[in-house]
């Protein structure tokens, strides 16, 4: 989660690594720019992004982003999971996040909420993370 590795008895599964926090990031990144989703840069359908590192990802749509012209003014993102507790691991986390895109770890805000026992998120069948990106325009105009 986060390129950061949580001990849990359920392990994510995926096309590339399965890394939801970072696909999460990465695909407000990208909209947050207009340029596109993570879908559209890195396919499912490519065999280059089977196993794929989300931390790779991440760091290729950011480089897309800031020759764009747009720099991060500030990350909030919600992880959506029963289990395993996130908040030993937020600090961590988004040192992790922050070191990938070049901004200080308080730019990024990271919360947990469990499905409280409902839905594929409460019986643990599923695991899901929203980003929000605030960008900020470094150049004159657009």
């Amino acid at each position: 989660m986060g390129g950061i590795a949580i001990p849990h008895d359920h392990e994510a599964v995926g096309h590339s690594d399965a890394d939801v926090l970072m696909h999460a990031v990465t695909d407000a990144l990208l909209g947050a720019a207009a340029l596109g989703d993570i879908g559209e840069r890195f396919p499912d359908t490519d065999p280059a992004n089977r196993g794929r590192d989300s931390a790779e990802m991440l760091r290729a749509a950011w480089q897309s982003v800031s020759a764009a012209g747009w720099r991060i003014a500030n990350l909030d993102c919600v992880v959506f999971a029963q289990r395993p507790r996130l908040l030993p691991y937020r600090e961590a986390i988004c040192r992790n996040v922050a070191s990938i895109l070049g901004i200080q770890p308080e730019q990024m805000g990271l919360k947990a909420k469990t499905g409280e026992g409902l839905g594929e998120i409460g019986r643990e069948e599923a695991i899901a993370a929203l980003c929000v990106a605030l960008l900020e325009w470094r150049g004159e105009s657009l």
